[in-house]
């Protein structure tokens, strides 16, 4: 489809999402006649979640910060999908962009669709057959409302074909989340994190859990704190605790607030100590999509606490294992990664750090915008 040469609101709401839009924003700012503009629902606010991801990432202020907090989801998306609206009608842009699958990426596109405004959704066409997830369902809405699918790899492309998605709207680009991997993973292994955590490269485990099927029920916690508990014994381990899954097991273990002293159990960190943190790392557990990603272009094992993936090629391709999400299972699948070598790291096909010009280049064309600048140089993987 054609619209018309102007404004481009590129909507983030949550940390995923910064380091997805961040090199569309760059590239779409290299075509003079497109204004791009960042807004900010505020769905992540806080210093951990928030404003130093915009810092590492080289991104500048949002234009607008909706500052919609926390809260339930149909709370928070009815508030996002409010001050959207109102956004929407005082200042019309020609096109919104948002990106994954967060309560922010669902509310803007449909109050985009409902006034007509074109939408494009970069990370496109991802399913986990998992209904009970919350982000399946804001992935599957913000597809239908979508004008311009921008898709990550073949398998989503698939996915939209088989729903009937008309196939001009369906673009394969390849994972923007990889563009900012690529361009800072210089910058993160600069700042030696695993040293200040007094670990040594390939020499500990990482770990993140947030989903509420894994850290919202006392018992279950319980039981995977402690089966992490006995893999410290074998490798240290560190623990960047998301804050839900934090307050969790501070409920748990209010004195000592983890209850085993073998997991180093820290706050959030920013996006390079965080990548520095898992590019050194011999293992990573994890319950989120986007390490999936990261970990396998980086070379690290990775097995994802999940009975399902919406990124399934980081199984079929990568370093990644469904290990399912009994805390039983946690113990013989982490033998098996350290008792074998470590993978080489794998780029799936358009995984090379150029999606965001890929995106921006698409959508200059549907602006009839003049072409770019310059154009980027590909970005190097420094493995």
């Amino acid at each position: 489809m054609s619209v018309e040469i102007g404004e481009i609101a590129c909507v983030v709401g949550a940390r995923p999402n910064f380091m997805k839009m961040a090199p569309v924003f760059e590239a779409l700012r290299a075509y003079p006649e497109i204004r791009p503009t960042l807004i900010h629902t505020g769905q992540h606010y806080d210093e951990a979640m928030s404003r130093v991801f915009f810092e590492e990432l080289g991104m500048p202020a949002p234009d607008v910060n909706l500052e919609v907090g926390s809260a339930p989801h149909a709370v928070q998306t009815a508030r996002i999908l409010e001050r959207f609206d109102a956004l929407l009608e005082s200042r019309p842009p020609a096109m919104v962009l948002v990106a994954g699958d967060v309560n922010s990426t669902v509310a803007c596109a449909l109050a985009a669709a409902k006034r007509s405004i074109p939408v494009g959704h970069v990370e496109s066409g991802l399913r986990s057959r998992d209904r009970t997830m919350p982000e399946e369902l804001n992935r599957i809405v913000t597809d239908v409302l979508a004008d311009f699918l921008f898709a990550p790899s073949a398998d989503g492309v698939e996915n939209l074909r088989a729903e009937g998605i008309d196939s001009s709207k369906i673009h394969l680009v390849g994972n923007s989340m990889i563009d900012s991997l690529v361009r800072h993973l210089p910058a993160a292994r600069a700042r030696q994190t695993p040293a200040r955590f007094g670990m040594e490269r390939r020499g500990y485990a990482v770990v993140t859990l947030h989903r509420p099927s894994n850290v919202d029920d006392p018992d279950n916690l319980a039981r995977i704190l402690q089966a992490l508990h006995d893999l410290s014994e074998r490798i240290p381990i560190v623990f960047p605790a998301h804050p839900r899954t934090a307050a969790r097991i501070a409920g748990l273990y209010p004195e000592s607030g983890s209850g085993n002293s073998g997991l180093g159990i820290c706050e959030p960190l920013g996006y390079l100590e965080f990548l520095g943190l898992v590019d050194g790392a011999r293992l990573v557990l994890t319950d989120s999509g986007g390490i999936q990603e990261e970990t396998t272009v980086l070379g690290v094992p990775c097995l994802t606490f999940r009975d399902n993936t919406e990124r399934p090629i980081t199984v079929s391709e990568g370093t990644n294992r469904l290990i399912g999400s009994d805390p039983a299972a946690i113990a013989p699948a982490a033998s098996a990664v350290l008792s074998a070598e470590p993978p080489e790291p794998r780029a799936p096909a358009l995984w090379d750090g150029r999606a965001g010009e890929r995106i921006a280049s698409i959508l200059a064309a549907a602006l009839g915008a003049e072409p770019a600048l310059a154009s980027h140089s590909a970005a190097r993987f420094p493995l």
